[in-house]
């Protein structure tokens, strides 16, 4: 009989991960899946063309949670997932990343003595200020296996745990996605700018998006040091609200409407270089080779900076307008891909849990 596998996704960057996991699945004989996510079916941030771009289902299931409230939505995806559990066999529970909703799933998979997994595992900032942070530690503390991204990850997970059997470095499934869309990636419709002629900003971290006065220091810097080389912005939500009322100069900073995940793969791949607070679009300009610039002090994935193409600046808008001469001035480091980003990662996953 088939494994069933119950992957809970918590947020619109879970399934760029997931959708790796469920071809890996599909593929395998052993193994089925009910993907679960956190939301609402009419979420706005799962765009129509995501699960399209993807090449993906949308969810079985939508748990219907939306709060701002961290603690609310831990109480109602526990109980949610524990009334979807009543009525639904589950062989394991994967969770992706280190969200409240995440961690919620996981507590409810844990109490029903159903095995879990946790991808992706062992990643630190070691800053418990940081509600994300409790998140990893309770999580990883629950898991039975943590799938790992690298080395790093994997030597934090085997040094919190009483059994570092549990711990697979199965590599960087973010790659795995990557590498199955990049031949499909899609030139964003009207832009005409050519590839390496300009540089991408993308705003997430809420932390920074409410210090205005430190936003704007930082991207006056961003602009100031970009000389005649454009800085194309495809912002959404909140973070295009917080930039749009710093009023920065237009014949350099260019808002963008948000994109499609195709659209967007492609502008990242072809730019000059990029400036993000987002480690995900960090990993992504390492695969491709592009220089990026993280406005944080710490990264979760420090093998993008140790081997790959990314730099910290921290909040430091002295450092920035540094690196980003260097960027626009073609001086940037050598730079290469990390051990185990060859696509296999979901592979491996699926290989593991059905051979257990």
């Amino acid at each position: 009989m088939a494994k069933n596998i119950c992957i809970v996704a918590g947020a619109r960057p879970n399934f760029v991960k997931v959708a790796s996991l469920i071809r890996a699945i599909e593929r395998n004989d052993q193994a089925d899946y009910q993907l679960i996510y956190a939301g609402r079916e009419d979420d706005p941030t799962l765009e129509p063309s995501l699960f399209a771009d993807l090449q993906m289902p949308r969810p079985n299931c939508f748990l219907g949670v939306d709060s701002s409230s961290l603690n609310e939505i831990t109480s109602r995806v526990m109980a949610q997932f524990d009334n979807y559990l009543d009525n639904h066999q589950v062989d394991v529970v994967i969770v992706v990343d280190d969200l409240a909703s995440t961690m919620a799933a996981a507590i409810v998979a844990k109490k029903r003595g159903l095995p879990l997994a946790h991808l992706v595992a062992g990643t630190r900032s070691f800053d418990m200020k940081m509600p994300k942070e409790v998140n990893r530690l309770v999580i990883d503390a629950l898991s039975d296996y943590l799938f790992t991204a690298g080395t790093k990850s994997s030597s934090v997970a085997q040094r919190e745990q009483a059994d570092g059997s549990n711990t697979y470095m199965v590599g960087n499934i973010l790659m795995d996605t990557l590498r199955f869309n990049h031949q499909r990636f899609t030139r964003p419709e009207g832009f005409t700018l050519e590839p390496k002629a300009y540089m991408v900003f993308t705003l997430n971290r809420k932390a920074l998006m409410a210090d205005g006065d430190k936003l704007r220091q930082l991207l006056t810097a961003m602009t100031e040091s970009a000389g005649t080389t454009p800085i194309i912005a495809p912002l959404r939500g909140e973070a295009r609200k917080v930039v749009e009322a710093l009023h920065l100069p237009s014949s350099i900073f260019h808002l963008q409407p948000s994109l499609s995940y195709l659209e967007f793969g492609w502008l990242t791949a072809n730019a000059l270089g990029i400036i993000t607070d987002s480690g995900n679009v960090a990993e992504e300009a390492t695969f491709n080779g592009v220089p990026c610039i993280t406005l944080n002090s710490y990264t979760e994935h420090q093998e993008t900076v140790t081997v790959g193409s990314n730099v910290l600046v921290g909040e430091d808008a002295d450092k920035l307008s540094q690196e980003v001469r260097r960027m626009v001035s073609g001086e940037w480091k050598h730079c290469a891909l990390p051990d185990r980003w060859d696509g296999r990662t979901a592979e491996r996953i699926v290989q593991i849990l059905v051979g257990q």
